[in-house]
């Protein structure tokens, strides 16, 4: 119970977080860019007016995207240099996204000590669309199912209909042949 306490505790005191308005000087344990969790770098303190961590994901993204259409890297002038550039900028949009990713699994927790008959009611929400989703899914194969028992019984009868005629004996051949000849014309007496 003690370390949900400490969780809620963290949310809380991460709740301006998202608006840019942390309390200065404030990094509780295991937040980001607080004691516990150090591979965070540019989760300091806010100031007003700074970015949001929305804001921070988004220009991190735009400098990944940047770094991979500039023209030194279609030109290829110092293949390490541009290598190491983008190599940073991914890992800023990295750990802006665990920073974002941390931010609203804590509000979800806090949702979840707060009012937990709103995670029931998501919960079983969840449930009901998976569960139309795999009747639709059932109701598809069970279609193809169908489909294909008529394709094979349609094949079946196709192949019982010559077996219906008596099996053919050691002269069938023979009786066959001479049936499509014409009639011997009768000889006078």
């Amino acid at each position: 119970m003690c370390e949900l306490a400490l969780e809620i505790e963290m949310a809380s005191s991460m709740s301006g977080m998202f608006s840019g308005q942390q309390p200065p000087g404030v990094h509780p344990v295991g937040a980001p860019g607080g004691p516990g969790q150090p591979g965070f770098p540019g989760a300091a303190t806010r100031g007003p007016g700074s970015n949001t961590l929305v804001d921070e994901l988004e220009s991190s993204f735009e400098a990944c995207f940047a770094s991979l259409v500039s023209q030194d890297y279609v030109n290829g002038t110092d293949q390490e240099e541009i290598r190491t550039g983008v190599d940073q900028c991914i890992q800023k949009f990295l750990d802006v996204a665990r920073q974002t990713e941390c931010f609203f699994l804590q509000k979800r927790l806090q949702l979840s000590v707060q009012k937990p008959e709103q995670v029931v009611k998501e919960d079983v929400s969840e449930l009901r669309n998976e569960l139309q989703r795999k009747e639709l899914l059932v109701q598809k194969h069970l279609s193809k199912l169908h489909h294909w028992q008529q394709v094979l019984e349609d094949v079946s009868v196709q192949h019982r209909k010559p077996t219906d005629l008596p099996p053919p004996g050691p002269l069938a051949f023979l009786e066959q042949a001479s049936a499509s000849l014409p009639p011997a014309p009768l000889k006078p007496n």
